[in-house]
């Protein structure tokens, strides 16, 4: 760019060299800060921690709880770290490994929960249970769990309440507020801005379209919402009533007269929660340090408890390298997040991403069986098939294919399961939501009122039938239902084939509604209740398989995903962000917040990407 010769021009040239000299800055900052970490990393190579005698593990997950963690781009993820940002996700294969780990080692003398930043779990209970059950385990060693917290919400107590031992901030407080669904209704404001949303579905309790189309919750939808709700409180309250000794009504009279019992400790919820038996001891920080230094002794450092958090832990004692051996064994490929047609990394199922993994384990000899681990409200119908239809021609090929399903498998997450050899849930799991929709919308009016007008001339009834600016017309309507129709069709027949029903006796059960894994079980939609493990080794029984490997199938980084991973892990691993704080900002927490609310709307819109745009989807999450 030449400079120019006027005024302005050399104002707004100098403001443009201005900009291009400090991007051109600002990436040169972060390739020197690269290549300073990666000669670093070079010479220092890996540096595992060190695990004292008589250490405890600390249990902290930090974020959601989830089956797979969400694809963050590395250098985001470092600079994140850099400025104080936790982590949104907690991996339980993490979890469920160290504590094992912990299980065995005997320089782990106790296990310490900390839930103060567990913020719940995707897809509902079931991953509470799965932890609860290892600690459990782990406790039939004798050595001891404890957990402490500043505060407990429900979710966080549900977990915590498995230890041995459960203490509380004098100044923390708990309460229980039960299970909900609860949605936001668009329709009002749609119609007066004047947006058109064609919904077109098969299903009296498919109500994942009632936000655009009412202002409420449908009669329909609270049935069946309240019954499984129900079913999954049920086990919140029995489990936790059974860890602390207490029976089912003394829980829920606790729950029923809180209001008095808070009033009668003069607002101290903490000394609510000790009287009433759901705390062992109200202890500050410094009181709790001092009660576990006289358990375990002094770290290193002199100036608290002998401890290491189960993030460094894993990396003491997972190998580094999964060796490969000459076993048969059996694959499990997870599968969480919404079905989106295409390819996509951790956090959402892409159609093609996810068939790929499949064909990997149906092309290896090695591999005997396949397990998904289903974690999905459903999605693309058209995606849901691609990778189910995978899964068939590896039975077909005399694997055995066998689904575990996690928090929830509804929708399109069923729809993927259905012709597995076998199904698990957990009794907690959400499933079903057989059913099917498609929703499309038009902004002819608010467009017309602006002065904005579509017209145009086209060679059949069809050419002109469909424009989101101008509407869409009767017929092509009528065309996108028969579409539905046929949609909710082969949903019934793929359920009754892999579920040895006829049509009639899975419509019956169908209609897009929700239930538990325990309902599920009772009506035949699931074979077995039970978790992941049950899951692997029914499918090696299936499979005449005793001297096995399990290999989780994931996707492969691409080369320059892992030289930036093996690059910024030694910065991690060491918390030298300086080079990295240099070339980034704080973010305003506002801000941030308002930012991430808008970018998961956009994403929820961006992923109905169905070619045929039809939906298998269930809007069952519990808040």
């Amino acid at each position: 760019m030449s400079k120019p010769n006027s005024i302005i021009g050399r104002f707004f040239y100098r403001i443009w060299k201005t900009v291009d000299v400090s991007g051109r800055l600002f990436i040169g900052l972060i390739a020197i800060t690269l290549f300073v970490l990666f000669v670093r990393s070079c010479v220092s190579g890996p540096d595992l921690p060190k695990v004292n005698d008589g250490s405890a593990l600390i249990l902290n997950p930090t974020g959601i709880l989830v089956e797979q963690e969400k694809y963050v781009d590395p250098i985001e993820k470092v600079i994140a770290g850099a400025q104080g940002a936790n982590d949104l996700e907690a991996s339980m294969y993490d979890l469920l490994d160290a504590i094992e780990y912990a299980k065995k080692d005997d320089s782990i003398s106790v296990m310490v929960i900390q839930t103060n930043k567990l913020m719940g779990a995707y897809g509902g209970i079931s991953k509470y249970q799965d932890l609860r059950e290892a600690i459990q385990d782990f406790k039939t060693t004798g050595k001891k769990v404890i957990a402490v917290a500043d505060w407990y919400s429900q979710g966080q107590y549900y977990l915590a309440s498995v230890a041995d031992e459960v203490y509380m901030n004098p100044q923390g407080s708990m309460m229980f507020d039960g299970m909900a669904r609860t949605g936001t209704y668009f329709k009002s404001a749609l119609d007066k801005l004047g947006v058109n949303v064609h919904v077109f579905r098969v299903g009296t309790f498919k109500s994942a379209v009632e936000p655009f189309i009412r202002d409420n919750m449908s009669d329909a939808a609270k049935e069946a919402n309240i019954e499984w709700l129900g079913d999954l409180w049920k086990a919140m309250k029995t489990d936790i009533a059974g860890s602390r000794d207490m029976s089912v009504e003394e829980f829920d009279s606790f729950i029923e007269n809180y209001l008095p019992i808070i009033q009668q400790h003069n607002g101290d919820g903490a000394q609510a929660a000790l009287s009433s038996g759901f705390v062992d001891k109200l202890m500050t920080r410094g009181d709790f340090r001092e009660y576990m230094i006289n358990k375990v002794g002094l770290n290193d450092k002199k100036d608290s408890y002998q401890a290491i958090g189960y993030k460094k832990y894993l990396k003491a004692r997972r190998p580094l390298i999964d060796m490969p051996s000459g076993k048969d064994k059996v694959a499990v490929i997870v599968a969480k997040g919404e079905i989106v047609d295409g390819n996509r990394k951790e956090g959402i199922i892409g159609g093609d991403s996810t068939a790929r993994l499949i064909r990997k384990a149906r092309l290896d000899d090695s591999v005997k069986a396949i397990v998904m681990r289903v974690d999905s409200p459903g999605g693309s119908a058209f995606a849901s098939e691609v990778i189910r239809s995978e899964l068939a021609r590896a039975q077909k090929e005399g694997k055995i294919v066998v689904t575990s399903m996690a928090g929830m498998a509804a929708s399109g997450g069923y729809w993927i399961s259905a012709t597995s050899d076998e199904i698990w849930a957990h009794p907690t799991t959400i499933t079903g939501s057989i059913g099917i929709f498609g929703m499309v919308p038009t902004f002819e009016e608010p467009l017309n009122k602006i002065g904005i007008n579509r017209d145009g001339v086209g060679t059949t009834k069809w050419s002109r039938s469909f424009d989101i600016m101008s509407g869409i017309s009767e017929d092509f309507k009528a065309v996108i239902q028969a579409n539905i129709e046929k949609g909710y069709d082969d949903f019934l027949s793929l359920v009754a084939e892999g579920r040895d029903m006829t049509k009639e006796e899975v419509d019956s059960i169908a209609q897009g509604r929700v239930w538990s894994g325990e309902d599920a079980h009772r009506l035949g939609l699931v074979d077995k209740l039970g978790d992941l493990d049950d899951a692997v080794k029914s499918a090696a029984k299936l499979a005449n398989i005793d001297d096995y490997d399990v290999r989780f199938i994931k996707r492969e980084l691409d080369p320059t995903e892992k030289m930036i991973r093996d690059i910024l892990s030694n910065a991690k691993a060491t918390g030298d962000y300086s080079a990295l704080e240099s070339v980034s900002a704080k973010t305003n927490p506002l801000l941030h917040a308002v930012n991430s609310q808008v970018k998961e709307i956009y994403r929820l819109i961006q992923n109905y990407n169905d070619p045929n745009h039809a939906y298998l989807h269930c809007m069952c999450e519990v808040k």
